[in-house]
């Protein structure tokens, strides 16, 4: 699904009124009446059949009054509360107040004003928010404020034009205070707003109606892709009925240390659940009889380590030498931060032959001295991390990762021409050629330790098996976060585990595949 930002699509409205000569009037009328049809279907089975439309004095309102016509000649009730004086509404949405005359509109541009019709609010069936769209940039404030407040405390359903009032469309923040929205009707594309987090969750269940604008438009915008069963399915590949494993990778986890062999073992044996036909799991030497006892079906191989339970420069060579005939590397589950240990993972990424993964300490050593990325390398790079991990290879403060989640992975990702997967809610996946991808799954049991072992695996598995990075990064990361919610409705949120998530991945592929 593509999504674009509201400047975005205010300048596909411009495309459309200047290049095709469609007015605004009728993208107006589109958009009123595809959020009007969605209002029928959604509650065809309300008795009362009553509307109150809260309207502001842009397009958004505008959009409103063709809403409240439409639902009008349609034998609905409405009341439409203007939160502006009628002189104070202008241009399309001037003639579309006209065209509702004295339906019911009442003039509210003050909040005593409003407040004297909470009652009609609570009477009603359904609740449409027009009031601010996609064209809002700062904080909510006093009546538009107040009239946000009285919408989430009417414990009506809420229906949003095109994204709920307060949220930003581009970055998903919320601007002082948002709607709370059981259905938001979007018009042409999904917006940013929709799926970024805080702002998401003002969201509810999506719609996106067409409202007429030309699809090269539409196709030539700047957007990002948005993760979802849809999108995936088709990327997940049928095996062949006399498939062997030799034809699904051989992959080399480089991993481990004292206190962290789970680590180790949660990304080899998530590897394997990801479809690698062979995974060997390089590990200290010393720590060998532990992760025989975790591990099954991956392999181990012990590097030198002189008992020390980290891996340093005395494992360079035996794991430079593991690499010939795989396919995939993954480096940094539970290795430590050790400086032996960050010298030894900088010097074998140096070095690398074959794709790469680079997670948790392995984005620590990298941080230490990224000039690793900069160095001229014929393989693919994915840096997993997280966003205090981003922080640190960027050399920016956690907060400011935060802030721009879409922008600092992108920046990064085509500065090193590495493929950046930032973690958290809505991981964001940059790949060095500018293009973002949004996964859609995933939920908060995912909060726990061990989910990024797991990813890891899943990615090096992917990458083994001969997916092209971008590819096995929407893949493995919507694989990951699909798993964790079948593990969540089976098991609940609180609780959740990693390995609970590892081992709900083959279910997770099956139901992609159905």
């Amino acid at each position: 699904m593509k999504v674009v930002s509201g400047q975005v699509m205010q300048s596909m409205d411009r495309r459309a009124q200047e290049e095709y000569g469609i007015s605004g009037l009728t993208l107006m009328e589109n958009a009123g009446r595809g959020c009007a049809e969605a209002i029928i279907a959604e509650f065809a089975g309300s008795r009362a059949r009553r509307a109150v439309i809260l309207a502001g004095k842009g397009n958004n309102g505008g959009d409103g009054y063709v809403i409240a016509r439409l639902l009008r000649e349609w034998g609905w009730q409405t009341a439409t509360f203007v939160l502006a004086r009628r002189e104070e509404i202008v241009g399309d949405a001037r003639v579309n107040l006209d065209r509702l005359q004295d339906g019911g509109i009442v003039f509210c541009p003050d909040m005593e004003e409003l407040a004297r019709y909470q009652g009609a609010l609570r009477d009603s069936s359904v609740i449409v928010d027009a009031l601010l769209g996609t064209g809002l940039r700062s904080e909510v404030t006093g009546l538009y404020a107040e009239a946000i407040e009285m919408i989430n405390a009417s414990g009506k359903p809420v229906v949003a034009v095109d994204i709920a009032s307060g949220v930003d469309a581009g970055t998903g923040k919320i601007l002082g205070c948002a709607v709370r929205a059981d259905i938001t009707v979007s018009f042409a594309l999904a917006k940013l707003g929709h799926f970024l987090f805080p702002g998401g969750d003002c969201t509810g269940k999506l719609q996106v109606v067409d409202i007429g604008i030309p699809p090269m438009i539409a196709d030539e915008a700047e957007g990002f892709e948005f993760l979802d069963a849809a999108t995936v399915k088709p990327l997940i590949r049928r095996r062949d009925r006399c498939a062997h494993k030799g034809d699904f990778g051989h992959c080399l986890i480089v991993a481990g240390s004292t206190g962290k062999t789970g680590a180790a073992a949660m990304a080899a044996n998530s590897a394997v659940r990801a479809g690698a036909g062979l995974v060997t799991l390089a590990i200290p030497a010393s720590l060998n009889a532990i992760l025989e006892q975790k591990t099954t079906e991956a392999m181990t191989l012990p590097l030198p380590d002189s008992d020390k339970g980290f891996l340093g420069g005395e494992a360079k060579t035996a794991a430079l030498a593991a690499l010939a005939g795989k396919d995939a590397l993954a480096v940094g589950p539970g290795i430590s931060w050790h400086p032996e240990t960050a010298q030894f993972v900088r010097d074998l990424l140096a070095e690398a032959s074959v794709p790469v993964v680079v997670d948790a300490d392995g984005l620590n050593a990298l941080s230490e001295d990224i000039s690793v990325l900069l160095r001229e390398r014929k393989v693919d790079f994915i840096l997993t991390p997280h966003p205090g991990e981003m922080a640190r290879l960027a050399g920016i403060e956690t907060a400011a990762v935060e802030a721009d989640r879409i922008g600092s992975a992108r920046e990064f990702a085509t500065r090193y021409n590495v493929y950046l997967v930032l973690k958290g809610a809505r991981t964001i996946i940059a790949a060095p050629d500018g293009r973002v991808a949004i996964n859609g799954s995933g939920n908060p049991g995912m909060a726990s330790g061990g989910m990024g072992d797991v990813l890891a695996g899943v990615l090096v598995a992917l990458l083994g098996q001969g997916m092209d990075p971008f590819f096995a990064c929407r893949v493995g990361v919507f694989l990951h976060g699909f798993a964790a919610d079948l593990t969540a409705a089976d098991k609940g949120e609180i609780g959740m585990s990693a390995t609970d998530v590892q081992e709900r991945l083959p279910y997770a592929i099956k139901q992609l595949m159905a």
